[in-house]
């Protein structure tokens, strides 16, 4: 299996940089959403509601890639791809953390109301990237 850099892990881990998760339609076809990010020393990490979209493909197909992109400068990228492991215990945590890091609060507690959360793991079996030393 493919790691991340260190520097590659810290940029999506010390950003509060958005990622495009992109799934599998059951037709095959691409399926992308935008996505709060982060990694750990194992996988990349996104958490969603049970029964979005990206989570039923997941389900069916586990396979997804994902991009982090600098939104001030367009060549420093972190794309993965690779299998997607769903879990709901700590996806709550989860949740607080992202939402600590992109919007400065917990997640609202209506918010949570609306259902199960589930965090994605993504297992990094291809790494592609720019504005990175190799």
């Amino acid at each position: 299996m493919t790691q991340l850099s260190e520097a590659q892990r810290a940029f999506i881990r010390d950003n509060a940089y958005y990622g495009v998760l992109t799934t599998l339609r059951p037709d095959g076809s691409p399926h992308s959403t935008v996505v709060w990010v982060d990694a750990d020393d194992e996988s990349v990490l996104f958490n969603t509601f049970i029964g979005r979209a990206k989570e039923r493909h997941l389900r069916a197909d586990p396979r997804a890639s994902l991009l982090v992109l600098n939104p001030s400068d367009g060549y420093e990228w972190v794309s993965v791809s690779g299998s997607v492991r769903l879990e709901t215990n700590g996806a709550v945590e989860l949740i607080h953390h992202l939402s600590r890091k992109y919007d400065g609060q917990d997640f609202p507690a209506a918010a949570l109301a609306r259902g199960e959360r589930v965090t994605g793991r993504i297992a990094v079996e291809n790494v592609d990237s720019a504005g990175f030393d190799s």
